[in-house]
């Protein structure tokens, strides 16, 4: 009678072979999480002509952008001030935010998150400290400051990281925020005076977002240690 209600406890052999059967990633997951990693890092945005359908891939080609009215740039209008045009601000934000949050609860679905978490942790836990789970808001922030800071409180509301991930994230994604959108809309226009190919600056600032995270991350570890103790 005991036997039956007590039960046997897991060796930490059998615990071990459990967790690895439980993070086992099929093909189908890899195969959304490189469509992830396409769809927010902005490999198709801008592309030639010949090649112009790709966009439809790409997430700022897919959130477009809003009408003038009256000549102002979009429906925020210019002169705004105070709670209605923070509001207006705010809401301007929205359409990105909503695609961003549905896409990835579809990729989610189909074990973007598991691949990302089995791939990109060997590279991000050493660098950065934080869970490879975290690598496609990480890639979101290349292209949308908003919806790569929408996943990150996501990650941190569902306990997928903790506040010291949250700071270095934080510090990672401010260097250079919406770096290949913002590349690619302002600074297109000094193109021809570049000195050296379009790609290499790009890369250059691209590195610097992990300069900027390791940096923090040294501090949140020496400086600021106490401040984490608990976490």
């Amino acid at each position: 009678m005991v036997s039956n209600v007590l039960s046997t406890p897991q060796v930490p052999e059998q615990q071990e072979q459990a967790t690895l059967e439980e993070e086992k990633v099929g093909v189908g997951a890899y195969v959304s999480l490189f469509f992830a990693v396409c769809f927010f890092s902005g490999v198709f945005y801008k592309m030639p002509e010949a090649y112009r359908w790709l966009g439809a891939f790409d997430f700022t080609t897919l959130i477009g952008k809003f009408g003038s009215i009256s000549g102002a740039s979009s429906f925020v209008g210019s002169g705004g001030v105070s709670a209605r045009a923070g509001f207006l601000f705010a809401l301007s934000l929205v359409p990105g935010v909503m695609l961003a949050l549905g896409l990835l609860e579809v990729l989610s679905y189909y074990g973007a998150l598991k691949a990302a978490q089995k791939l990109m942790t060997p590279l991000l836990k050493p660098i950065l400290g934080v869970p490879g789970v975290t690598g496609l808001a990480l890639i979101t922030d290349l292209q949308s400051t908003d919806a790569g800071a929408a996943l990150t409180k996501g990650l941190l509301d569902t306990g997928k990281i903790d506040k010291k991930n949250l700071v270095v994230m934080s510090a990672w994604q401010y260097a250079g925020a919406g770096l290949v959108n913002n590349y690619f809309s302002i600074a297109s226009a000094l193109f021809f005076a570049f000195l050296v190919p379009v790609w290499i600056p790009l890369v250059v600032m691209f590195c610097l977002k992990f300069v900027g995270g390791v940096f923090v991350r040294i501090c949140l570890t020496t400086f600021y240690k106490k401040d984490f103790q608990n976490e």
